[in-house]
């Protein structure tokens, strides 16, 4: 169906990102259990269940992959009362998955270059002082250290020696065994576009929490919920094993407070300039999805409309400027340690 462009838009931080977050957290949370928020442990919704045949049959059709592990039978989609949309079972794709997916993405470094300009990053870098020591976790070619050139940066990947920069400082260390080693040793920790990726946000959240001083902060950056990625049907990019949970302002409110940290700001961003494809697709397609759901379904007018709206997609992203009253993508979280 043409997607693959929407999908080098959106993944260079996410999976690659992923697969060094593998871990089990020393902050001593609780186990994620399908039905609960993965935030506050409360009860949740149940919107809508997707099949494994559907799930599979939208990865193979839009881009030419399987989805690894396989997924459950039926996946839950779910929406908790701080307003995260969640899926559980929660399933994060393999490295076959990835390795697959962005052979695909990746042709002409398109994945890589859209992780270069992210809507988080000039408010994340506005935060950031001369002589900070920063953690950017799922860092990718590191980009985000170009905006803080007077900070002491740190940054962990799965796989450093893929990038061509190699004067900036990203590593190949888990998460986990990095706040273990580094507690309490940054002023800011900060992840773009990641937390969406993993099975247990709260856990990732809390060993971030771990690496920061006392009146440090945490910045989380994330897809919203709702916007014209989630008005787009069927679309799997945003589905398991890729998103694992949609975020909203008060969803990332409840993560701060369930880690004790004092929410400084939170904020909806638009998509930006180099990266209207979603916006588009998600304004043209001639069936939308509503923000309450259903968002998945094996309709023959769903698979129509996707495929529409990836064909005017391209053409509006091609000829048009993103209008500067586009809707947000985005959220962004800033909070600070006590």
């Amino acid at each position: 169906m043409g997607l693959r462009r929407a999908g080098a838009e959106r993944g260079a931080g996410g999976p690659w990102a992923r697969r060094a977050l593998r871990r089990v957290s020393a902050a001593g949370l609780p186990a994620v259990t399908p039905g609960t928020c993965p935030i506050t442990g409360e009860p949740a919704t149940l919107v809508q269940e997707v099949s494994a045949t559907l799930l599979r049959g939208l990865w193979r059709r839009t881009f030419k992959v399987d989805p690894t592990p396989p997924p459950p039978v039926r996946t839950g989609i779910y929406r908790s009362p701080c307003g995260l949309v969640f899926f559980a079972p929660a399933q994060e794709g393999d490295g076959a998955f990835y390795e697959a997916l962005y052979r695909r993405l990746d042709a002409g470094g398109r994945v890589r270059a859209a992780g270069r300009d992210r809507a988080e990053y000039p408010d994340a870098a506005a935060r950031i002082r001369a002589g900070d020591a920063v953690l950017e976790v799922g860092a990718g070619a590191g980009a985000f250290a170009r905006l803080v050139p007077g900070a002491c940066y740190v940054g962990l990947d799965p796989n450093p020696g893929a990038y061509a920069d190699r004067a900036t400082d990203v590593r190949a260390e888990s998460l986990a065994d990095h706040a273990e080693a580094h507690p309490a040793a940054y002023d800011a920790a900060v992840a773009f576009q990641v937390i969406e990726h993993v099975a247990d946000p709260l856990c990732l959240a809390a060993d971030m929490a771990r690496c920061v001083k006392p009146g440090g902060l945490l910045i989380l950056g994330a897809p919203v919920w709702p916007s014209a990625m989630t008005a787009i049907p069927d679309f799997v990019f945003n589905a398991p094993p890729h998103h694992l949970s949609w975020w909203s302002e008060s969803a990332m409110r409840a993560l701060a407070g369930r880690l004790g940290l004092v929410v400084e700001e939170t904020r909806l961003l638009p998509p930006v300039q180099a990266q209207p494809l979603i916006h588009w697709m998600g304004r043209l397609a001639p069936i939308r999805a509503r923000p309450e759901g259903p968002w998945f379904a094996a309709r023959r007018s769903w698979y129509a409309s996707l495929a529409v709206a990836a064909l005017l997609g391209r053409i509006a992203a091609a000829l048009l400027p993103l209008p500067r009253n586009a809707a947000p993508m985005f959220v962004l979280l800033v909070a600070r340690k006590p």
